[in-house]
This record gives C-alpha cells, structure tokens and sequence, in this order.
C-alpha cells in the first residue's frame, strides 16, 4: 500500500470516483499528474486513510517515540516502546493505537475498576436509603412498591463509560491482532456492570481528573484519541475498513499545553484557549492557545502554539501579528510561538515590534530527538515562561 509522509507527495493511479471519495475526506489533496495519475499531498493529518477501496498510510516526520509521546503524555516512555518499533516497521498506526490502549486500559483497570458514589431513585418492595416523599405522595396511596432515595457505591461512572465505549470501537477494527483483540474482550467483562451508551470524545475534557481517578489520565486520554479519529466505513452490515487519522497540530498543542501545566503547576496557572477582546466593548473576540496567570492574579504571558515552522526558521508573519495582537489586548510586555523543530531551525529566536516595545519570542521543540530530551526542553521552555516580565517597560 502507498506510504508517504506528513506535508509530502505521491503520484497514484485512481479512477476519478476514487480521487474525489479521497479528497472528499478533507485530509489530503489531490490533483491532476502527468499520466493520467493523481497527486496526493499530505498535510498535518497522519495515520491510514481507507477510501472506496485505496488504503493510504501517511507517517508523521517526528520520532515514532514522540509521537506515542504526543498521544499520551502521562506514560513514561517504556509505556510505549513496542507499539513504536512495530509502527517504525510496519508504518500502519491503527494497529499499534490499538495495542498501546488496549494494555493501557488492561493496567489501570488492574489497579482496580473506579467505583463512586451515584445518586438513584428507584421504586423498590422494600425501603432503602430514604423514603422520597414526593415521589411517593404521587403513588396515590399505593403502599408498594416505594418511592426510594439513596446512593449506590457503583462502577457505573462516567470514566468507565468513555472506556467501555472506546474498547467497543477498538473491537470493530479489522485486522487487530488476536492477542490484543483477546485483552479487549477481557476488559468488556471487567466493565459488565457499566452502562453501555454513546460516548463523544469531548465527553473526556469534561472529566476533572482528581487524587481518586488520576491513575485513570493515561487510558481516558487513549480513549479520547480513538474516539476522536477512528472512523469505521461498513459494508452490507460488516466492519471491512476502518481509517484513523490523527491531526498533528491538534496533538502537538494538547501535548505542549498539558505538559507546560505540569511543569508550571504550583507556579503560575495554564490556561487554553480562553477568550480575549482585541477591541474595547469587547469587540473582536480571539483565542490564544495559551494563557498564563500567576496563581490566582493577573495574566502572566500569552502564547500560541503552531506545529509547523515557516522555512526561514523565525516564524510566520500571520503568527506574529496574530500574537502582536493578543499582547496588546492584553497588556503584556512579551508573548510567545511555540513551534516543532524542524532539521536544521534554530531554537530560539525574538522581534521586538517597533513603536510598541513589545517582544515576541519564538521557541521550539525538537521531536526528532528521544523523550528524555523532549522533557529537557519542555521544562526549560517552562522556566523561560515563569521567569518573563510582568509589565511593560
């Protein structure tokens, strides 16, 4: 099957229904080719692309580690070992998303199936927890059965409910390895108690992970990767092709965003994608990816994060007015873009905005390097940030 990497190109022979059903996908672009062939242009989506018959495998320019890395940040880098050596030489990613979830959740539902308290009102032959009066009063007089009111120690919980749904996708997945297909089907019977409903992957940023469900992080956030970008295309009633693709920009921000939150936890707050106001009467809303205040106080810094470097090394002109605008709204002395480091880029580079004094500062990443030294630079990318001017000179 054609593989060919992020941002890259490939000249195919498709039928004219195939080229549109691709492009159609939004993931990759196509266009005429000498031959009577069509070009295919990958862009920031990677992962196995599967339509109208045409299996695509599109492969990220970083590090196989990293990229398990970006998936889940909250495992130390052993986690995910074998799963990169067999996508480094298969270069099919579904298959190894699927193993990697499926001994995560297999580990933390070894720690024990999250149970917690849930409120229940259920008619029942005998009185238990309290008697819910109103509920009761509507009975009209019936004795039995009552109108009860209590709170039931479950394992039907929200956590396990984004696990269920997700294993239940994974198992749709052809050509998963039996072993892994196996350690699925053991993890259903350990979740048989828990409701089985429908499960959006914005569920998952809803969940507030706390001292009770942390050690849950890892496979919610695995969980959320499939049920974000696992798409299943069937035929006459049977799974036959399955695509996952992965959007790199969106990972690298949640990745960069949740590893800064560490990093700066207890030094100043790491707040994404809150809105701001360019124009006084809060004219022209804007996002910036990141937003830090000091504990409880005022904003900090800003920044915006950006996986693809411009060639020259020092940014994109949109980014930098695009930041110039939010440290002006917001009164900020410095702003930052971070980017992912290609072969060749400098790390760090500034332009001070003329007749503004303002500093915008770029900073990037390398993933092309091991783990270690991502953490490297992400906790040195975090001192920088703590230590930044508060005020406008």
């Amino acid at each position: 099957m054609p593989v060919l990497s992020e941002y890259s190109s490939i000249d195919l022979d498709l039928t004219r229904s195939q080229a549109e059903a691709i492009q159609r996908t939004g993931f990759v672009n196509l266009s005429p080719a000498p031959a009577d062939r069509w070009r295919v242009t990958a862009s920031s989506y990677v992962g196995t692309l599967v339509v109208d018959g045409v299996e695509l495998l599109i492969r990220p320019k970083i590090n196989p580690e990293n990229l398990f890395l970006l998936l889940e940040p909250g495992l130390p880098p052993s986690a995910w070992r074998k799963e990169a050596f067999d996508y480094d030489v298969t270069s099919n990613l579904l298959p190894s998303v699927i193993a990697f979830f499926a001994r995560t959740v297999e580990t933390t539902l070894g720690r024990g199936v999250l149970r917690s308290y849930q409120a229940r009102e259920e008619s029942l032959t005998t009185l238990r927890g309290r008697l819910d009066v109103a509920g009761q009063f509507k009975r009209a007089g019936v004795l039995t059965p009552m109108a009860c009111a209590y709170d039931d120690f479950s394992e039907d919980v929200i956590e396990n409910r984004v696990l269920r749904a997700a294993i239940r996708l994974a198992l749709r997945v052809p050509r998963v390895d039996p072993g892994e297909r196996q350690r699925l089907m053991r993890q259903l019977v350990a979740l048989e108690g828990v409701t089985e409903v429908a499960v959006r992957a914005e569920t998952v940023d809803a969940i507030p992970v706390t001292r009770l469900n942390q050690h849950y992080a890892p496979a919610l956030g695995l969980a959320r990767v499939v049920l974000a970008n696992l798409t299943l295309t069937d035929d006459r009633g049977s799974t036959s092709a399955s695509s996952f693709m992965i959007d790199m920009n969106d990972l690298f921000q949640r990745f960069v965003t949740e590893r800064l939150r560490r990093e700066l936890r207890g030094r100043l707050d790491v707040i994404d994608e809150p809105t701001v106001h360019l124009g006084m009467g809060r004219q022209v809303a804007m996002q910036p990816d990141l937003v830090f205040r000091e504990p409880g106080g005022a904003v900090r810094y800003v920044g915006d994060v950006k996986y693809k470097l411009a060639t020259d090394a020092h940014g994109r002109s949109g980014d930098y007015y695009q930041l110039l605008a939010y440290t002006t709204a917001m009164n900020l002395p410095e702003g930052i873009l971070i980017y992912c480091r290609r072969r060749d880029d400098i790390d760090e580079s500034a332009v001070t905005v003329r007749n503004a004094g303002r500093k915008l500062v770029v900073r990037s990443l390398d993933l092309a390097g091991p783990p270690e030294q991502v953490a490297h630079e992400i906790a040195a990318l975090a001192d920088a940030i703590a230590k930044t001017p508060v005020s406008i000179p």
